[in-house]
């Protein structure tokens, strides 16, 4: 009984040094296969990792100068990057957007003095804010009687008609269309909302299109789907023999433009010179008519001086007599 004990002791604990055996190797596995994790988890934060290249590279940009199709949701993820504040142009992924395309129902219109705003709703899971300026017409009736230009003036700066206009060309725009259950196809710009417990973004609206027939709604979230697809879900990335030949673009543009600069400016210098020319040349011929005049006004000053002594001379025998 002993032995048997003994020996099933032993047994148990050989069995417990080879399950101990297992684990450690086991462990060391873990460990290798942790580590080799953890390397492959930093080449992938690596590859996250995404390029923002100088604004000299965003015209080899797919989505700089064009009007990007993209969802209410989307719109709302976009970022804004140090560098670029104030410029109007925020980041998907590093694509760089300013201009805005989307379609959707419009649930509110909310008209204020300077601004129309139209709430948009596209089934994304979001809504925006489209906001169309307001400016004031511009009166072209011209009043010919001086009298009634002070009530004129008076009267049109108490009751001064607005009209919406789009916010680059200022040109007018007749949105009259837009109403409550409209859908409709829009295009703007960008701009934050601020005085939100959430970064939000607006559109600032440019042009619109009704969409009258549900075919348009669907053939543009086919577009907006394909182009999210192919150009905004992929990073943009450049070589460097890309970059370095927009650097030289860049480059060969400033020094035109810098060319150009002077070249305006030696032009102004130029007719500046030439205006002063003939300015100097007017003196002139003013100050040699000027001294002409003097002359002959002195000429007839003293032949009126002459002529009184012999008039008073000529008078003199007919007093005497």
């Amino acid at each position: 009984m002993a032995e048997n004990a003994y020996s099933s002791n032993v047994n148990n604990n050989s069995i417990v040094g080879r399950d101990n055996k297992k684990r450690v190797h086991y462990q060391d596995d873990s460990d290798t296969n942790s580590k080799s994790e953890k390397h492959e988890g930093t080449g992938s934060e690596e590859e996250k990792e995404l390029p923002f290249y100088p604004a000299f590279c965003f015209p080899a940009s797919p989505t700089h100068f064009t009007w990007v199709k993209m969802s209410i949701t989307d719109i709302h993820r976009l970022q804004s990057r140090r560098g670029f504040e104030g410029q109007n142009i925020y980041f998907h992924k590093n694509h760089p957007i300013q201009f805005i395309c989307l379609a959707g129902y419009i649930l509110t219109r909310d008209e204020y003095e300077r601004r129309t705003v139209l709430t948009v709703d596209d089934s994304s899971g979001s809504i925006i804010e489209v906001i169309c300026l307001k400016a004031p017409i511009k009166d072209t009736t011209e009043t010919t009687n001086p009298a009634s230009t002070a009530a004129t003036a008076t009267a049109a700066a108490a009751a001064t008609e607005m009209t919406n206009v789009t916010s680059t060309a200022r040109a007018p725009i007749d949105i009259s269309t837009l109403q409550i259950g409209t859908c409709v196809k829009l295009k703007g710009t960008l701009s934050p909302k601020f005085k939100t417990s959430t970064p939000t973004m607006t559109v600032i609206l440019e042009r619109f299109w009704p969409l009258a027939e549900t075919n348009l709604e669907i053939k543009f979230w086919n577009e907006r789907s394909r182009f999210l697809m192919d150009v905004l879900s992929k990073p943009w990335r450049l070589s460097a023999d890309e970059i370095e030949e927009l650097r030289k673009q860049a480059q060969s543009q400033e020094r035109k433009v810098i060319r150009d600069r002077q070249r305006k400016q030696e032009r102004q210098k130029r007719v500046q010179e030439r205006e002063e020319k003939y300015h100097r040349r007017i003196m002139r011929r003013w100050e040699a008519e000027e001294k002409v005049r003097k002359a002959e006004e002195e000429r007839v000053r003293l032949d009126n001086k002459r002529l009184e002594k012999w008039l008073a001379l000529k008078r003199e025998p007919t007093k005497q007599s």
